[in-house]
């Protein structure tokens, strides 16, 4: 049998010893080297994506690998690829750090400097692990792989005022009646209005998962409220000092969870980029940006593009624009937006009529918004355009979801920088 190696490792010298010595295993197919922990998910993700056969059966992470911590990354490559065998390569080959290793998921520790005889020994006990888990779940393996759906949606303002928060309810909204079972999160930790929109009063908040390093789904459903929307929401804390309690290493423990356990995540992460919800965008499957079209606006999502490219959170073309507020007669247009911010905006602009939503947004009710609505019907036909929807015909104005979307693997999270921006 072949075993097929896929090494992540960041040293230029680390990568080329462990290649020299995997290419001289017996029955062994190395790949070249990943340079990072980005690159290597992204890898997995696409490979994943064209057939689950196509997976190495084998993965080493080598300890200095970033931006992800080492532990990590293997337990994000344990979770979303629970069939491939992932060995840790370190210089410190103590008992406290195997048993991390091991409580992150990682089949083998190998100690650094390599020899074949140890280096041989773990990848065959990890490749006879990866192959006997994918005999016993035959052909059950996708869906272990892609979970119930798992698909990770950030919806992030420009600025304030743009309708965030409204977009992302619609969203969830939308994609929960076409039968997603779908989660909505509230990551605008200091100031989260989500809760208000649906006259939700909850004394459990995302603030309360932070500091549980392996959320079960009990302790997940203790936190959640499910609303007889048919939507399963995390809010934001009430006292918003508590936001930071969430840290970047806490957002990704916990859209992790929900990932596996819902069809479909709908995250508002509000207007100000935290370790927290740049953890959310970089992990998305889509990543929207609301804008008005006003040059306020757009000078603000272009500086919001700007940050998260500095900061490796998402590229501008890995982004989708979502034009708010829209009129014919504006004299920004999405496609002006589109060049100004290199990003790439959807077919369906979201129009200008409040007069709609004042009613139910002053209720905070926003759930009874009428379907004659033209925003309803324009937002629901957008969560139908991104893929939200159970099927393609389920948006209600009847119009073909577009393609010009950016949709991109799920990839880790770059620590965010401690300088913030002004």
């Amino acid at each position: 049998m072949t075993t097929r190696i896929l090494p992540a490792a960041g040293d230029p010298d680390a990568a080329r010893a462990l290649s020299t010595l995997l290419s001289q295993l017996p029955s062994a197919e190395p790949a070249a080297p990943v340079p990072d922990s980005t690159t290597l998910l992204d890898t997995l993700a696409r490979l994943a994506g064209d057939s689950i056969d196509e997976l190495p059966e084998v993965v080493l992470v080598h300890e200095r690998i970033g931006p992800v911590p080492a532990l990590e990354l293997i337990r994000e490559v344990a979770l979303r690829f629970p069939a491939v065998g992932v060995v840790l390569v370190s210089s410190d080959v103590g008992p406290a750090l195997f048993s991390a290793a091991m409580d992150s998921g990682a089949r083998g520790l190998i100690g650094l400097p390599l020899s074949y005889e140890e280096l041989a020994a773990r990848v065959q006990a990890a490749a006879q692990w990866s192959v006997g888990v994918r005999r016993h779940l035959g052909q059950g393996v996708a869906d272990v792989f892609t979970g119930p759906g798992g698909r990770v949606v950030t919806v992030t303002g420009a600025k304030g005022g743009v309708g965030t928060t409204f977009t992302a309810v619609q969203f969830a909204l939308a994609a929960a009646a076409s039968g997603r079972r779908t989660a909505l999160v509230d990551m605008d930790l200091q100031a989260g209005d989500v809760g208000s929109y649906l006259d939700v009063q909850f004394r459990r908040s995302i603030a309360d998962l932070a500091g549980i390093q392996d959320i079960s789904p009990r302790v997940l459903q203790d936190a959640v409220y499910d609303d007889r929307t048919g939507l399963a929401l995390l809010l934001a804390p009430a006292d918003g000092e508590r936001g930071e309690e969430v840290d970047d290493r806490a957002a990704r423990h916990i859209v992790g969870a929900l990932r596996s356990r819902y069809e479909l995540v709908v995250i508002d992460c509000g207007t100000q980029v935290t370790g927290a919800n740049a953890t959310a965008v970089e992990t998305a499957d889509v990543a929207v940006l609301v804008v008005t079209p006003d040059v306020v606006a757009v000078r603000a999502a272009k500086r919001m593009v700007r940050m998260w490219e500095r900061l490796q959170v998402r590229k501008a073309e890995d982004t989708t624009v979502v034009v708010n507020r829209w009129s014919k007669h504006t004299e920004i247009q999405p496609a002006l937006i589109e060049k100004i911010t290199k990003t790439r905006a959807t077919r369906t602009p979201v129009p200008a009529a409040f007069k709609e939503l004042q009613a139910v947004v002053d209720a905070g009710r926003v759930q009874d918004l009428d379907n004659r609505s033209t925003v309803k019907q324009a937002l629901w036909t957008l969560a139908g355009e991104l893929g939200l929807l159970s099927a393609p015909d389920a948006a209600p104005s009847g119009r073909t979801p577009g393609a010009a979307v950016a949709v991109r693997a799920a990839g880790p999270v770059s620590r965010l920088r401690r300088g913030r921006e002004g």
